[in-house]
């Protein structure tokens, strides 16, 4: 040990040995650091499963709802855009394809507004992964298709207000059904079939939707699972996420105690093992040839 601590041709090759231990934690950072969504191409398969059909769970008694515009003229702009744009896949009549789109007869507007204000339809190939991406359509002609659609049936659109709900309780239902998938500060990871997203960008109104539709794989809850507080509450936690508190010092992206916690222990062995370079130095400086 005193050898290899002391040899002085070690220490000549010293700041390439630390220079790719100190790129090693620099690489370690960036993987655990969570893929950027913005303008970047979705992760896809050919062989991934068609986006399923879920019937969203209408709002509960009481609860409060988004209400779209809906005219003639408007329903009469949005079927000439559905035409255009969503029949070949949900077919002429919205009865859908068997293995390609679900139909959206009785869907109501809560997820067309969800699909299409987050840009994850149009999908350029049925069989991928609708990822969160610029709109296709600006709000005129979404409210234009929502209400050509919600003539087929549907309940009205599910909504949030973080200004009603409460951070501790929106923490603890976060925590409770939301962060195995999303992580505690909803950064978004994997999970089997899917890339799970981060939430930075999601609008209240969008993740109501969310959670009483359940887009893709995530599982949907209704009024009796999460109730309108406690949906108001997460809406708010999730505000907050985009700007945590970092009280403690670095939050390494916020993605998660167990990642930051091996960032940790890298950064700590890596001054270790310098420590004991310069230590062993300094004895070989003290050591005189007999």
């Amino acid at each position: 040990m005193r050898r290899w601590l002391t040899r002085p041709s070690r220490f000549r090759r010293g700041p390439r040995w630390v220079l790719a231990l100190i790129l090693g934690a620099v690489g370690l950072v960036g993987i655990a650091a969570p893929p950027s969504t913005s303008g970047a191409a979705p992760t896809t398969t050919s062989a991934g499963p068609a986006v399923p059909t879920k019937t969203p769970f209408p709002p509960g008694p009481g609860d409060p709802t988004k209400t779209f515009p809906s005219t003639p003229a408007l329903a009469a702009e949005g079927y000439n855009l559905y035409q255009q744009s969503c029949s070949s896949c949900h077919g002429m009549d919205l009865r859908g394809v068997h293995g390609v789109a679900p139909s959206l007869i009785g869907v109501g507007a809560g997820p067309v507004d969800f699909y299409l204000s987050t840009g994850r339809m149009p999908l350029e190939q049925p069989r991928l992964e609708p990822e969160r991406n610029a709109p296709l359509f600006n709000r005129h002609q979404i409210n234009a298709l929502i209400a050509y659609i919600t003539k087929f049936g549907g309940a009205e659109a599910p909504t949030a207000d973080p200004s009603r709900g409460d951070l501790a309780t929106g923490f603890h239902q976060f925590t409770l059904h939301c962060a195995g998938c999303h992580q505690s500060v909803a950064r978004g990871g994997q999970t089997i079939g899917a890339v799970v997203p981060a939430l930075d960008r999601a609008t209240p109104q969008q993740i109501a939707e969310a959670v009483r539709m359940g887009p893709y794989v995530m599982p949907r809850f209704d009024s009796s699972e999460i109730n309108q507080h406690q949906l108001d509450s997460i809406a708010r936690y999730i505000q907050w996420t985009n700007k945590p508190d970092n009280a403690g010092g670095w939050g390494i992206y916020n993605i998660g105690p167990v990642p930051e916690g091996m960032v940790a222990w890298f950064i700590g062995l890596l001054a270790i093992v310098i420590v004991a370079r310069l230590i062993g130095e300094r004895n070989d400086e003290g050591v005189r040839p007999s």
